[in-house]
């Protein structure tokens, strides 16, 4: 793979117009086609299978009048009593009327004729049935939604529409930019040079282009979950970035070792190359993998993901070397510029002997050829020409201070980093997984509104109401079954009442209000809805389901959470197998396995400690704790799998290398922290920096979304990978690269630190 890569790389720098301006018209392309194809995004999730899945699928069929969205308008008087006034009727009978001529409604049930009135006559509730589902409303029928009651409010009462009808695709504005100023930051600092910096940026920001249009362009025949876009942006920028630091990283370290360009070009697209590859594809294999779990839209959320990590890895090894052959020896910082002659290297002799002129520069420390570091990732530590020779190493930098230090208290530093994971963990076995309702959206929003007056005049269970339907093969069936259920319904200790049927025009289908005491996320709410079902389950002659967005809600957290084990031993025996792979040994993929358990439980803790309890909330901006979106600790483990392995390839494939080539054990793993913190620590800044965007974003799903993988990815970096994966490396030896001469004969060779390739292009 090293070979191909190599020559994909000099081949993309000979040819930098050609392929820039293919990317440029495959950028233009898809624009134009996202703009013209672009689909609606779904902002309700299904789950195929489930009960409540089933019940609306059934009332589409037979009861479709009562399948479309529904929305509740909140009224509250001035005074205790109004409503029982003719003035104070009058005024609620006409927000009714409102409602009735929004486009898009076929009904809306005045309070006083269902009783939907508080007893202390200042609160009523508007109940609005529209004819299509959530994803078929316009803005258009949202926005005279939301402008009901505005004569009464003008008259000093409250009136705030609320319900599924004002669920809408959450907003990126310009608060994840914050994310990316600060990756510009750390690639300047890193970089020294504005040019490489921006390059870099530059390079990462057309890759998302790419795969966002690309997403959008098929969004027209693949249904998008709201979210899913959002987090197809996280990864496409974040990696997109990461890996282009690492070649270009490479990069520059060839040209100060005395590569031509283009020779400097292809070994930092055979080597950097090689781990920007495979950590792209165990990105993208993690993704794909949420497919076992059987659950559509979170398989569309991996794949669309999986697509624009895909389409980074994709623009990282052919247009960054074009980008590269425009700036050439611009990408090194000014002192360093004349120093290094940049030649174009024209033929395979000049480049041979280039490479034997770089190696001649070695330092003779054992350390072998410090033109590669092994990771795929380059050696960033020689910022300073009077620090060491131009193709030495900097033996004082701080990555190899800190592996120094690391080694030689590994035992404490061990004992701390795994004790100190474990205490941030502590919150994990308390959390709770449930789809957002309104009473987390952030103050001051619509629904937030409408949702605290409900609770505030008739208690919380009346934002949650559930729906029972009763489908029997006819009419009769049906009538005879409804005494029944509702006797049995109504046993539920949770229950608060249960309102009249709503028949179907057949009478073969009804529909009956569930209101429970309790809230739609609280826990004894989803006690009461399995008793219910439970309760009903043998009703003779009928189906009897129990359905509404709170049940939806309960139905796909109790899936996603059966799945969750599955889903995480699935990615930790990937990550062993992948790792034996590269590194050729048994304990190296099994200490990378836990490290990586330590990393997610350290990350649930706190994500839980913040969201769910609200310890420190103010910070983050979040309002209201409520327990954690459903399909957040199965997608964080994906992606911080994924990410988990990059940090690991970047860092012990050196130690590796240099243990190879005649290294003790404690020496290569210095030797690997020393050529690679510089350019890991950059990567999981900048990783952080764009997770961390997307926390200032008002919707609490994706700012919980941001704060984990920002989190998640601090962690794994700073204090497993740098710290106890050293410490674990030291303290093992000549044992952690022990693999069985079976094995390793059965397993093939991918060759990430592209010795293949440096053998050969010794010989030249």
């Amino acid at each position: 793979m090293a070979t191909l890569l190599y020559r994909l790389g000099r081949g993309a720098m000979r040819r930098r117009r050609l392929v820039a301006a293919i990317w440029l018209v495959v950028l233009v392309g898809l624009g134009l086609a996202a703009a013209t194809l672009r689909g609606p995004t779904a902002s309700n999730f299904t789950m195929p299978g489930t009960e409540s899945q089933r019940a609306i699928d059934l009332l589409a069929e037979q009861f479709p009048a009562a399948a479309g969205a529904t929305g509740t308008i909140a009224v509250k008087a001035p005074d205790a009593g109004q409503l029982g006034t003719p003035e104070g009727q009058a005024v609620v009978q006409g927000i009714t009327q409102e409602a009735t001529a929004v486009p898009g409604v076929i009904g809306a049930v005045d309070p006083f004729q269902v009783g939907a009135v508080s007893p202390d006559g200042q609160y009523a509730l508007v109940q609005v049935q529209f004819n299509g589902g959530v994803d078929t409303m316009t803005d258009e029928q949202r926005d005279a939604y939301q402008e009901v009651g505005a004569q009464a409010k003008a008259q000093g009462w409250q009136v705030a529409p609320g319900g599924e009808v004002l669920n809408a695709e959450p907003e990126v504005g310009s608060t994840e930019a914050i994310g990316v100023a600060v990756a510009l930051v750390v690639l300047i600092v890193t970089f020294g040079s504005l040019v490489a910096a921006g390059m870099t940026m530059l390079n990462a920001l057309i890759g998302v282009g790419v795969g966002m249009a690309g997403l959008f362009a098929l969004s027209d025949v693949i249904e998008l979950t709201s979210t899913a876009p959002i987090l197809a942006l996280m990864l496409g920028l974040a990696v997109g970035i990461d890996y282009s630091l690492f070649i270009t990283s490479r990069y520059r370290q060839n040209l100060l070792d005395g590569l031509p360009a283009d020779e400097a070009v292809g070994r930092a697209v055979g080597t950097a190359g090689s781990a920007v590859v495979f950590a792209g594809a165990t990105v993208v294999i993690a993704l794909a993998g949420l497919a076992v779990v059987n659950i559509p839209f979170l398989t569309v959320m991996g794949l669309a993901a999986a697509g624009t990590v895909t389409v980074a890895v994709l623009v990282a090894i052919t247009l960054q070397p074009a980008l590269l052959g425009f700036a050439a020896g611009r990408v090194l910082p000014r002192r360093l510029r004349n120093s290094v002659p940049v030649t174009t290297g024209n033929s395979d002799r000049a480049t041979g002997e280039s490479d034997r002129t770089a190696g001649h520069n070695a330092p003779a420390d054992g350390t072998g050829d410090t033109s590669t570091d092994g990771s795929g990732s380059a050696s960033t530590d020689h910022p300073a020409p009077q620090a060491a020779t131009i193709a030495g190493e900097d033996r004082s930098a701080f990555g190899f201070r800190w592996a120094e230090l690391i080694t030689r208290f590994r035992i404490p530093v061990i004992l701390v980093g795994v004790l100190g994971l474990g205490l941030l963990a502590l919150p994990a076995p308390d959390m709770r997984l449930a789809l957002p309702d309104a009473g987390t959206a952030p103050t001051g929003t619509a629904a937030r509104v409408s949702n605290d007056l409900i609770t505030e005049g008739f208690g919380p269970g009346f934002t949650g109401r559930l729906a029972v339907v009763v489908a029997g093969d006819d009419a009769a069936a049906t009538a005879a079954a409804i005494p029944q259920v509702t006797g049995l319904v109504q046993r539920n200790e949770n229950v608060l009442a249960v309102a009249p049927p709503q028949l179907s025009p057949d009478g073969r289908t009804a529909l009956l209000g569930v209101i429970p005491q309790t809230g739609p996320t609280d826990p004894a709410t989803e006690t009461m809805v399995q008793d219910i079902r439970t309760a009903v389950a043998d009703v003779p002659n009928a189906d009897v389901l129990l359905t509404g967005v709170t049940a939806v809600g309960i139905d796909i957290s109790e899936k996603l959470s059966d799945a969750l084990p599955v889903y995480l031993t699935l990615v930790v025996g990937l990550s062993i197998l992948l790792l034996m792979l590269v590194f050729r040994s048994l304990l190296v993929p099994v200490k990378a396995a836990l490290g990586f358990l330590l990393t997610v439980a350290a990350t649930f803790g706190i994500t839980v400690a913040v969201f769910q309890q609200g310890h420190l909330a103010d910070l983050v901006g979040l309002d209201t704790p409520g327990p954690l979106i459903s399909f957040l600790p199965i997608l964080l483990i994906g992606i911080l799998f994924g990410l988990a392995m990059d940090y690991e390839v970047f860092l012990v494939s050196r130690m590796r290398e240099d243990f190879v080539h005649g290294d003790t054990a404690r020496q290569a793993t210095i030797n690997g922290m020393g050529h690679g913190a510089r350019v890991v620590t950059a990567a999981a800044l900048i990783m952080t920096s764009v997770f961390g965007g997307f926390v200032f974003l008002d919707d609490p799903v994706i700012k919980s979304m941001g704060f984990a993988l920002a989190i998640g990815v601090a962690i794994d970096a700073f204090v497993v990978r740098m710290t106890i994966v050293p410490a674990v490396m030291s303290l093992l030896g000549k044992a952690a690269w022990w693999l069985p001469r079976w094995l390793d004969r059965a397993l093939p060779n991918v060759d990430i630190e592209g010795e293949k390739l440096r053998a050969q292009l010794d010989k030249v």
